[in-house]
């Protein structure tokens, strides 16, 4: 069972979201040797508030998923979060960045999974087969903590700074693209800010659903059919202000745009 402080780090996250207010790190304010078990503890009791509530999960999302990234945060593997249905916004669609507090926006690529993929042991080969669709996706990330700063484990317990997400309209069997090799320009008010490829998520964006399945093995469950999976950023995260159009044109895949309102 969790101890009292995890379900305070819960509690505390919670808060922080829904009050739209950035907090000081939990390793800093409650305790400072958060091991990542325990991080993945708080989180999995700030999931199961949400549910709680009434939410659904669309599926998990990865973090952390660039080898450079590990080497900046001194991990070995990626993290996980989930997206929850009331963090959708339509394509073409308003961010009111009322909602949110110091949101980033980065690319990526989501997989549509068709099968349930359980490991140990599976690869990124198994997760293509039991892929449905790939389709290109905005996620609008939103840390709690103040200025974006934290650490690995304040980072998971935080459901991986998951918000928002834009979902584009374009599907497509993934065996019909070179997933590695799909680029991605990330444009603010019609100038590219970053350019991207899939092959900056572990080498190929399958990869990182892999490893997700072999994550989640550890504790009993599995990638279930139907959810949609954010396989983690092809660019950097941009900062956003009000007034912002955000655009991401993907190589074979399309176009998702939305704008920031107050």
């Amino acid at each position: 069972m969790p101890s009292d402080i995890i379900k305070q780090i819960a509690d505390y996250l919670v808060a922080a979201e829904v009050e739209k207010r950035e907090v000081v790190k939990v390793t800093k304010t409650f305790k400072p040797d958060l091991t990542v078990k325990e991080a993945y503890q708080a989180q999995e009791l700030l999931v199961q508030k949400k549910l709680n509530e009434g939410r659904r999960i669309i599926g998990p999302k990865m973090g952390l998923t660039s080898k450079a990234k590990w080497e900046q945060m001194g991990v070995t593997e990626p993290i996980y979060g989930y997206v929850f249905d009331y963090m959708l916004i339509d394509n073409a669609g308003v961010l009111p960045f009322s909602d949110l507090i110091h949101p980033k926006v980065e690319a990526e690529i989501a997989f549509l999974i068709g099968e349930d993929i359980e490991g140990p042991g599976i690869t990124g080969s198994q997760v293509l087969a039991k892929t449905e669709y790939v389709l290109p996706a905005l996620e609008i990330i939103d840390s709690r903590y103040e200025n974006f700063n934290f650490t690995h484990t304040d980072v998971i317990a935080d459901n991986a700074s998951t918000s928002r997400v834009v979902f584009g309209n374009t599907l497509r069997k993934p065996n019909d693209l070179e997933l590695e090799l799909v680029g991605a320009a990330l444009s603010i008010n019609g100038q590219i800010k970053e350019l991207g490829a899939g092959g900056a998520v572990l080498g190929h964006p399958a990869n990182a659903i892999a490893v997700l399945a072999n994550m989640l093995a550890r504790k009993g469950d599995k990638i279930k059919k139907g959810e949609i999976i954010l396989s983690g950023a092809l660019t950097s995260a941009i900062l956003l202000k009000v007034g912002d159009v955000v655009s991401g044109k993907f190589d074979g895949l399309g176009e998702v745009t939305f704008s920031v309102s107050e």
